[in-house]
């Protein structure tokens, strides 16, 4: 959505093919980082984001790691945002398309499940799509972008094949009532054999239980009841509500994986996001790097489209200019695995990493750790092109 609106504010004509009928499904990646709400600025659009129902986390986010406080500051971030915000993902996917359907050149097709690509020779030349009837038609353009997340369907079609870092644990996400009174913003235990993050979403907690990788199907066997004790154990207040959670139906598995592509490209076709770089939950930072790529890739690729033809070089000049900033954040993502996660799920009471001690009691380093999570290494601004002022 944001590749298609900044295009389509460059004069490019963009298509955007969306599976369902709307956005109202059950996200999970919700957070909105400081470097994506400065885009909106840029984009006039702050003004519309902040009518959207979201909460704060503002200055600090608490966590409690091996009986060790662990503070991410935010206060120093540079700029006009020193939080990251909570919103449904439907919401902001709304506001987007509301904000690229006043360009001419935009069209959203909804209902719409893209199925394979179309060849001539070996460069692609669009997708072939399923409508809501049921009919299967064609769709030609100078260049498709794969947007479709770490399951992608255009990049199985290309055939590109991704690096696999593996992970050492799954996620289970479920919900919990959450009160007036209760704790706000973000919190998480990490204590060995398990771990709990709470996402304050209002009325009710958004809650990550971490479980070591693969044992879904185990865990489940052993009964709702268990889960309950492991929330309790972790964070005993709950224990007033954690009967509402009445079977594993209402707990959905989140298979943690990070990975990349070695090549995001081939004639014709470029991926970004998850489709190009799956990433961990760690820091939460996925949405907001799918959306800087989607950023550079509409700064290098607006001109080149305008003209009619992207060439292999242009397609080859985004993955170098993002594979930077997703080498690095994989790379802090998976030391965190390593020396922290790890022994989470393994319930190796080691305590914290010396590594990890320095910077849990250095304010500068922790203040370098909530840049790279909130703002991100080669941060990416709005072009001129795209720029409107706040109505």
């Amino acid at each position: 959505m944001v590749l298609a609106l900044l295009l389509a504010r460059g004069g490019v004509k963009v298509t955007v093919m969306e599976k369902h009928a709307d956005f109202l499904r059950d996200f999970r990646g919700d957070t909105v980082h400081a470097s994506t709400l400065r885009l909106l600025d840029e984009l006039g659009l702050g003004p519309q984001f902040a009518q959207l129902p979201h909460r704060r986390l503002i200055e600090t986010m608490h966590m409690q790691m091996q009986g060790q406080p662990v503070d991410l500051d935010l206060s120093r971030l540079p700029g006009a945002h020193q939080h990251i915000a909570l919103v449904p993902q439907w919401d902001f996917l709304e506001l987007l398309a509301t904000a690229a359907a006043a360009e001419p050149s935009f069209r959203l097709m909804r209902s719409t499940e893209v199925t394979g690509v179309v060849r001539e020779g070996d460069r692609v030349v669009g997708v072939t799509y399923r409508e809501s009837s049921g009919e299967t038609k064609q769709m030609r353009a100078a260049l498709t972008v794969a947007c479709d997340g770490r399951g992608s369907t255009v990049r199985s079609a290309v055939g590109l094949k991704t690096r696999t870092f593996g992970a050492p644990m799954d996620i289970w996400w479920f919900r919990l009532p959450r009160h007036a009174d209760d704790p706000s913003g973000l919190a998480g235990t990490f204590e060995s054999g398990h771990g709990i993050i709470l996402i304050d979403r209002g009325d009710y907690y958004q809650v990550a239980s971490i479980i070591p990788k693969g044992t879904d199907a185990e865990m489940r066997a052993e009964g709702i009841e268990s889960l309950h004790r492991v929330v309790v154990g972790l964070v005993p207040w709950l224990a007033d509500r954690v009967d509402t959670l009445t079977s594993f139906d209402d707990v959905k598995l989140l298979d943690v994986q990070l990975n990349r592509l070695r090549r995001w490209y081939s004639d014709g076709v470029l991926c970004i996001g998850d489709a190009a770089h799956a990433m961990s939950p760690v820091g939460g930072v996925g949405i907001n790097l799918a959306v800087a790529d989607a950023v550079a890739a509409a700064r290098i690729l607006a001109g080149p489209l305008r003209a009619g033809r992207v060439s292999g070089r242009e397609l080859a000049r985004v993955q170098v200019r993002r594979w930077i900033p997703t080498a690095i954040v994989q790379g802090l993502q998976r030391m965190i695995h390593k020396q922290i996660i790890s022994g989470v799920v393994t319930g190796r009471d080691a305590g914290l990493p010396r590594g990890a001690q320095v910077a849990i009691g250095s304010p500068a380093l922790r203040r370098l750790v909530a840049y790279v999570v909130a703002i991100g290494p080669l941060s990416e601004h709005t072009p001129k092109f795209a720029r409107r002022s706040a109505s």
